[in-house]
């Protein structure tokens, strides 16, 4: 038997050893896939297994004690700095957030190709946003909301948009030769707006926390799609032969 698990194994690496050599060029963009993949997979499965699950006990509970959490520390100022925060995450928010960046984009990097693609993103994430808010038809929290809502509470407009659209800047960023420190300091401000956004939303009365989980993994799952889309498409039109 042991002779036979070394024979075994010395046959595979041989095998490894070949297939290496063959795909040496190609191997890296299957692993990127196989990430790409896992992670997308799993986002799909964990937004359905969530969206399941939102007439739970669990789900009620968790709910109810992140919500009553985060409305203890209600006050004026806050008040007033996550109404600011959520007109942010808003359209004209993003309409005077994505000039700056076309300026950018344009002016200093010489691309349309970034202004494309994150008008892209966010166009794949508005529009199923209200796809997925007409097939799950959750209703608003019987809250005080401190800001007027007309749509339907599941999954936030504005965690899936914020996480999509400054999710995806982070990724542009993260690829641009820029100083390390600006590079690590405008994607904390970005991580940490996100969030904002998401908190924003629970505190004004208008989502549950589920809500903003819900928003926030569909808006993920965009990002990696389009980041790995739009990556091969670079990498191709570089080397068609990769």
């Amino acid at each position: 038997m042991l002779k036979l698990i070394k024979f075994a194994l010395k046959q595979l690496k041989q095998l490894l050893k070949h297939w290496h050599s063959k795909y040496q060029n190609q191997i890296p963009y299957f692993l990127i896939l196989g990430l790409a993949l896992f992670l997308i997979i799993g986002g799909i499965n964990l937004f359905i297994e969530l969206t399941e699950n939102l007439k739970t006990d669990s789900i009620a509970q968790f709910d109810t004690a992140v919500t009553r959490f985060i409305l203890s520390y209600r006050s004026e100022s806050l008040t007033q700095y996550f109404t600011f925060i959520t007109e942010v995450g808003d359209i004209y928010g993003y309409l005077i957030v994505f000039t700056l960046c076309t300026i950018l984009f344009y002016l200093i990097l010489k691309s349309w190709n970034y202004v494309i693609q994150l008008s892209l993103v966010m166009l794949l994430a508005l529009s199923s946003n209200l796809i997925l808010k007409q097939i799950i038809n959750r209703s608003r929290p019987e809250l005080e909301h401190l800001v007027t809502v007309k749509t339907l509470s599941f999954p936030s407009g504005h965690a899936m948009t914020a996480m999509a659209f400054y999710g995806f800047l982070i990724f542009l960023f993260y690829g641009f030769k820029i100083h390390r420190f600006l590079k690590f300091t405008i994607i904390t401000l970005l991580i940490f707006l996100i969030f904002s956004i998401g908190i924003s939303r629970i505190y004004l009365g208008v989502h549950f926390p589920s809500d903003i989980l819900g928003g926030f993994v569909a808006g993920f799952i965009w990002v990696i799609f389009c980041a790995f889309v739009f990556s091969i498409i670079t990498v191709f039109g570089k080397d068609p032969k990769t």
